[in-house]
């Protein structure tokens, strides 16, 4: 028994390697990480105008009238992060509703989620404005290694 048509990756065809392959190319066809970052942002808006915290028999309670208002700007984070993974087409209107959502919430939202959520919503919404789709290369348009085209 020998070892020369073994595989030289003996899992690649297992049904987890080819579910990351395809999560892979997925997520390199759309603004990924702008939309996570986006959806993380929602969080801290969402939650901190709701929080309250017993330490013993003082209860200190966060809530705030601006509840209602941090809770739109939340959810509306978490449709444009949504929106960016199922939607690339429109990164350039999320991203910069996102970056205003996240400067909108600093007043009305407990400095926008003690400055977590807004540090997030504006990194996610700029990474969404400096993404762009990668463009597919002609197959005649081959660079060769000193930087000559038809170098193949």
């Amino acid at each position: 028994m020998t070892s020369a048509g073994a595989s030289a990756h003996p899992h690649s065809d297992s049904g987890f390697a080819s579910a990351r392959q395809a999560f892979r190319a997925w997520r390199r066809t759309r603004p990924f990480w702008a939309g996570v970052l986006v959806l993380l942002a929602a969080a801290p808006i969402i939650y901190f105008p709701y929080f309250n915290v017993s330490l013993g028999a003082l209860s200190v309670a966060m809530s705030t009238t601006a509840g209602a208002g941090s809770l739109i700007i939340g959810l509306t984070l978490i449709v444009l992060g949504g929106l960016l993974w199922f939607q690339p087409i429109i990164r350039f209107f999320a991203g910069c509703v996102a970056v205003f959502l996240g400067v909108l919430s600093l007043p009305i939202s407990n400095f926008g989620g003690f400055f977590a959520g807004t540090l997030l919503a504006a990194t996610g919404g700029l990474l969404a404005l400096a993404w762009g789709p990668v463009e597919a290369d002609a197959p005649g348009d081959a660079v060769g290694p000193e930087g000559e085209p038809g170098n193949d």
